[in-house]
């Protein structure tokens, strides 16, 4: 049952990410987003990936986390593209 609830908090989260990466792809701008906010989640997540595998426990669980980490780390470069973006632009004022 507890594999469960943590499928369903992993499976909500996978949602919200690909809701990030379109905002921060389509906003060119770090306004809102936090870098650290984003490496802690990352850590969280590979904190838990590294959880499963000593465990022993490869399930659907540790498939959605390993997507969601890659969803964090589009997030992470396209907060990169947009720090540059706005440094041109204050660059540019």
């Amino acid at each position: 049952m507890s594999e469960l609830f943590e499928a369903i908090m992993v499976i909500s989260f996978g949602i919200s990410w690909p809701l990030s990466i379109v905002k921060s792809y389509t906003s060119r701008t770090t306004k809102g987003k936090s870098v650290v906010f984003l490496l802690f989640i990352l850590f969280g997540y590979v904190c838990g990936l590294v959880s499963k595998l000593i465990a022993g426990k490869l399930t659907y669980v540790f498939f959605f986390s390993i997507l969601n980490c890659v969803m964090v780390a589009i997030d992470l470069g396209l907060y990169a593209r947009n720090k540059r973006l706005d440094q041109k632009k204050a660059k540019a004022e």
